[in-house]
């Protein structure tokens, strides 16, 4: 079982079809075999996805510095579907719509947790996926239910809550792990929900919105106005809009990696804060960035993005190393691209419930295991050059390896010595099933080779 299993996150990586369970086995060239124990693999519940994960985290810290924190960022996602009573699927608002219309998409919501491995000394780091879970909704009863089902439905719809997911999965990751861990989210999970039940060694820096509501830190026991028990929010403090908009409030420059480069961020900061979703008991650092200007070409008009107003649950942290965590968060959205458009998350056909979330899960595990293996023999910045890159591409190479050119590299491993028509080879070795009245080996076996069926079903899978 391991073997058949440890054959398809290879075959994730060869596969040139779709990246459907058949399109594996496509690969593999099974195509003459029985495919029930490769079905059975996934909806019998035989794949243990959580170890893989635990291998690929424990891998990343011990690539990481002495006392360093380890900083995971963490999102969710949608894989598209079109079947309507695939388990799991729901309606659900598109992220890449429009701004003036709210579309919706049918398909599964998944949740990915990716820890930056730093490298260089600039500050880039590459993203490396950790865990992967799916995070679907709960199912609404019928109009005419009871009560008591109504409940149910109530409690299970708590429990499935997409930051009730992300904090389940960030308590067990924080007890795994022997350091602190940096959490960085997006406002989705920037929340009342996340905020107080963090584990003590969890730091987290989270994106909120331009108009939140925050207090400064009473002083002293002070008493509410009859009176009564000690106050535990001081008084009103400017939104974050109105921190950036303010002149008397300095600025300072912090210089950090992102987009190729080191960038000079003009940032502004309130070091002691309180916020009533993250309660009483934390205090917080706000930390607004200004609008960054760019141009789209050389001797193009000066352009700006928005501003972005973030939150640190530790108040006394560098703003460097703050900030630096929170733009290596964009390296999720690299996984995400990548596993979509390279890996094919989500493109395969299974309705079992255990099968939709272990076979995307599993892509998701190999994708990590190769990016360990390019780091590895490559290094962090290094890249395979047995294969000549194309020329659009000379003199401008990305300065992260792209993960289609590891796969590309190992499909040279794989078939690089297959592409030449072999005859038949080693008429020197005996074997006694088929050893000739003389006593000589004269039929040798002839070289198998999958890559005919992987080529000739790319299009039939």
């Amino acid at each position: 079982m391991e073997a058949r299993f440890a054959d398809h996150l290879y075959w994730q990586m060869l596969c040139l079809s779709r990246h459907t369970v058949t399109g594996l086995l496509y690969t593999g060239g099974r195509i003459g075999r029985d495919w029930t124990a490769d079905y059975r693999l996934y909806s019998r519940g035989r794949v243990a996805l959580d170890p893989c994960f635990d291998v690929v985290r424990e891998e990343v810290e011990s690539l990481l510095p002495e006392g360093s924190p380890l900083v995971v960022a963490m999102d969710d996602s949608i894989l598209r579907k079109t079947g309507k009573n695939i388990p799991g699927v729901a309606w659900r608002v598109d992220p890449a719509g429009p701004k003036f219309r709210i579309n919706f998409v049918l398909g599964h919501r998944v949740l990915q947790l990716s820890a930056a491995l730093p490298f260089g000394k600039l500050g880039q780091a590459r993203s490396i996926p950790i865990d992967f879970v799916e995070a679907p909704t709960a199912k609404r009863p019928r109009k005419n239910a009871g009560e008591q089902e109504k409940q149910a439905y109530r409690e299970l719809q708590r429990q499935k809550n997409i930051n009730a997911v992300g904090l389940r999965r960030v308590q067990l990751l924080a007890k795994k792990i022997k350091r602190f861990l940096w959490l960085t989210v997006d406002g989705r999970f920037t929340n009342r929900t996340v905020l107080k039940s963090l584990p003590e060694s969890v730091l987290l820096i989270g994106r909120i919105r331009r108009d939140a509501k925050f207090y400064a830190v009473p002083e002293g026991e002070l008493t509410g106005a009859k009176g009564g028990r000690p106050r535990r929010y001081g008084e009103r403090l400017p939104t974050p809009e109105e921190v950036r908009k303010d002149d008397s409030i300095p600025r300072r420059t912090v210089k950090a990696y992102a987009a190729g480069k080191v960038h000079e961020f003009r940032i502004k900061t309130l070091e002691a804060v309180k916020w009533r979703p993250a309660g009483a008991g934390k205090v917080l650092r706000l930390i607004v960035i200004e609008p960054l200007g760019y141009r789209l070409h050389k001797g193009g008009k000066l352009l700006y993005r928005e501003a972005a107003y973030l939150i640190c649950t530790d108040p006394v942290r560098p703003l460097a190393e703050v900030l630096q965590a929170y733009l290596w968060r964009w390296g999720i959205e690299v996984n995400f691209r990548d596993e979509k458009s390279v890996l094919g998350i989500g493109q395969a056909q299974v309705w079992n419930a255990k099968s939709v979330q272990a076979v995307p899960a599993s892509a998701v595990a190999a994708y990590a295991f190769l990016q360990l293996a390019g780091i590895g023999v490559y290094g962090a910045a290094g890249r395979p050059e047995e294969i000549p890159e194309p020329k659009w591409m000379r003199g401008r190479k990305p300065l992260l390896c792209p993960i289609q050119r590891l796969i590309s590299q190992l499909r040279l491993e794989a078939w690089g010595g297959q592409m030449k028509e072999k005859g038949f080879e080693g008429f020197s070795a005996r074997d006694p099933a088929r050893r000739s009245r003389s006593g000589a080996n004269q039929k040798p076996q002839k070289p198998f080779s999958p890559l005919k069926s992987a080529v000739i079903y790319a299009k039939a899978a």
